[in-house]
């Protein structure tokens, strides 16, 4: 993240994030709370994170999803679901949201941040970023709406 908790943007103020539906055996998604003393804070988001330099995007979410959670993704696992397009006021964020059904390890919060399972029909009931919100449609597209 920037210094004021935005991504590092490139040329032209766009910023590339990375973003996982992890999906449990019962069909859950794993959203993350942001925690206080971060932009945005109090908000549920899909875990992820910027990308390194000559990074590409599975390599980097698989990163953010070890440093972040603790768990294990291997690449060829994470599906490409959707991305967010959306402008902030200093920057334009896009990002892509990648499926994970497998992963090794016990997901454990590593950011201090709170994690919750949810049903796709459910993730409108936690507040989320302007950029995550339009990613909840796929999701239940493709989880379906009911539990």
């Amino acid at each position: 993240m920037g210094e004021a908790g935005q991504p590092q943007s490139g040329p032209g103020g766009a910023a590339l994030v990375v973003a996982a539906a992890l999906v449990d055996a019962d069909r859950r998604i794993l959203l993350a709370q942001r925690p206080q003393g971060k932009a945005l804070a109090g908000l549920w988001e899909f875990p992820g994170g910027k990308l390194h330099g000559g990074e590409r995007p599975e390599q980097g979410l698989a990163r953010e999803l070890a440093e972040e959670l603790g768990i294990d993704v291997c690449v060829s696992c994470m599906q490409p679901l959707a991305f967010a397009s959306h402008a902030y006021e200093d920057f334009h964020l896009l990002m892509p949201l990648f499926v994970c059904r497998r992963w090794d390890g016990i997901v454990t919060p590593r950011e201090g941040q709170t994690l919750a399972w949810a049903f796709a029909h459910d993730l409108r009931k936690y507040p989320m970023p302007p950029a995550d919100a339009p990613l909840i449609d796929p999701l239940i597209a493709l989880l379906g709406s009911h539990g």
